[in-house]
């Protein structure tokens, strides 16, 4: 049996200029321990593979039926029957029209670092890579390994969290991060239990400690009008911030691109049918902080 360290990826982005400093690769993992109404990548959610179909692309050739050995394609509706499929990719590998994907790979550090050093040219340039997903905490021994990877081809590094992890497994890891970006969304107890799940104590919790043992933390908030944007919501993160003396906040505006992929997974996540978020909107919500003594990046 294998011991080899892995971890679901399930997405590689290059060339973004918004999830850190300089030209970053966005390296994205499977698996979250909250259910966000609004998350972004609903196709991140589970740890495990799934395939994705993508109906608008479909010609309806039903080479994916003839490739696949577990009758798991249906002729009607959605084409991947869940429950026989064992996403082998071989449905994948025969349709000539990208309407399926395999969404999930598991991949060792090694590995991951092979396909992220073909930017390394751009790292080199204030650049390099940031760690997100889903919740990458949730794979440390993976986590670990890649950034010490990183430390040897002097990569800058940048991970992005929810904070809901283990402090005691991942105070000495995250010593490695040149940033950290760490999302607020709803301070509430019982409207975070309701609209983004479990665990805001112990959230809470590591965003005190990890500014209290000065690691290098930016907070980011995510706008999401009806749930992250109201005045008390605002109000309780401007008095957390002052609590632990930060005085600046990223502001996220929402998009409703993860509505998209809902659909092309069969996904539980609601469809919330809101608007992107309004250059008015923003511009509100960023006084709302300016005007408490918040900074906004």
């Amino acid at each position: 049996m294998s011991t080899a360290i892995t971890a679901p990826v399930f997405d590689i982005q290059r060339f973004s200029i918004h999830d850190g400093p300089g030209i970053r690769t966005l390296i994205f993992f499977k698996g979250c321990p909250l259910r966000c109404d609004w998350c972004q990548n609903p196709e991140s959610q589970s740890v495990q593979p799934v395939i994705a179909f993508y109906q608008d692309r479909c010609r309806q050739s039903f080479c994916c039926e003839a490739a696949c050995t577990h009758q798991a394609i249906s002729r009607t509706g959605f084409r991947i029957d869940y429950e026989k499929c064992v996403t082998c990719g071989d449905c994948v590998d025969a349709c000539a029209f990208d309407a399926l994907k395999l969404i999930g790979e598991q991949l060792t550090p090694e590995q991951l670092l092979k396909k992220a050093l073909v930017d390394k040219s751009y790292f080199d340039n204030e650049g390099g890579i940031t760690l997100t997903g889903g919740e990458p905490t949730l794979y440390p021994k993976f986590i670990d390994r890649f950034l010490t990877l990183c430390q040897q081809n002097t990569i800058h590094t940048t991970i992005e969290t929810a904070g809901r992890f283990d402090w005691k497994k991942w105070q000495a890891i995250l010593r490695k991060i040149d940033l950290i970006y760490f999302d607020l969304k709803i301070l509430n107890s019982r409207l975070h239990q309701e609209f983004v799940g479990e665990g805001l104590e112990q959230i809470l919790d590591n965003a005190q400690l990890l500014v209290k043992h000065q690691f290098p933390i930016e907070f980011r908030m995510a706008l999401v009008p009806g749930y992250t944007d109201s005045k008390d919501n605002i109000d309780t993160v401007v008095k957390f911030l002052r609590s632990l003396n930060q005085r600046t906040i990223h502001l996220l505006p929402y998009h409703n691109m993860g509505e998209v992929k809902i659909d092309i997974i069969q996904g539980k996540q609601p469809g919330l049918g809101l608007k992107r978020y309004s250059a008015e909107q923003l511009g509100a919500a960023q006084h709302r902080f300016e005007d408490a003594g918040i900074s906004v990046c």
